[in-house]
């Protein structure tokens, strides 16, 4: 959990707390298989978390990029 998610709301395409209903006993030994709606979602978190760190790579290289007009003064 990040410190964001405290203040704002949960962006679409990330879990939500009624997804998670399920309770795991000592008993349950078997793997659980998931459901294609569970691989839709996953897949959609998976492009959402990519679009944002694209995002952030972007506004980072915009911070940082050295200034277009730095022509030498006097020469």
């Amino acid at each position: 959990m990040y410190i964001s998610e405290l203040f704002e709301p949960t962006p679409g395409g990330y879990r939500s707390e009624k997804d998670d209903n399920s309770i795991a006993k000592l008993s349950d030994v078997r793997k659980t298989r998931l459901s294609l709606e569970q691989i839709n979602k996953l897949r959609m978190m998976n492009d959402v978390r990519k679009f944002e760190k694209e995002k952030k790579i972007q506004s980072i290289s915009n911070q940082y990029k050295p200034p277009e007009a730095a022509a030498a003064p006097g020469l």
